[in-house]
């Protein structure tokens, strides 16, 4: 069996990957963002067993991703909003939608631009300048969470 966490590692990605890397997570986030809130639209967009997609809204309202808000008393019925962390994930949803347009599909099932004026968007690397890096310009480095070696 798998183990579900990445105990010891100290790891930004791996802390991410234990809250949003199991099956369906991402996809619900995405289906949140795209108006799919209530949990009947969302079973039926994903064709998704009905207690894993449970499973699965219980941890990110859990863990602080998405909000409940009641919309029927009786019987008792909820949709999901995204949280401001949430709503952070649509940046790395995105860059994962646009690899996946250039390496897994032959033309793209959905399009991202600007609401103004239509305008293709597109998830990059950006300096504090404003420059626009490409992969091999980049490092990482140590950072003040780093262990001391």
């Amino acid at each position: 069996m798998l183990k579900r966490d990445y105990e010891g590692q100290v790891c930004s990605v791996a802390r991410a990957l234990e809250l949003v890397g199991e099956r369906w997570t991402l996809l619900i986030v995405r289906d949140v963002s795209l108006g799919r809130r209530r949990f009947d639209e969302l079973r039926d967009s994903l064709g998704i067993a009905s207690n894993v997609l449970a499973d699965r809204l219980a941890r990110l309202v859990e863990n602080g991703i998405l909000e409940r808000e009641r919309y029927s008393e009786r019987p008792e019925r909820f949709e999901y909003r995204l949280t401001e962390k949430g709503a952070d994930l649509r940046v790395p949803i995105l860059a994962l939608m646009q690899w996946g347009d250039r390496y897994l599909s032959d033309e793209p099932p959905r399009v991202a631009r600007r609401v103004g004026d239509g305008s293709p968007v597109t998830a990059a690397l950006v300096a504090a300048d404003g420059a626009i890096l490409r992969p091999g310009e980049i490092e990482t480095v140590p950072g003040p969470g780093a262990p001391a070696r």
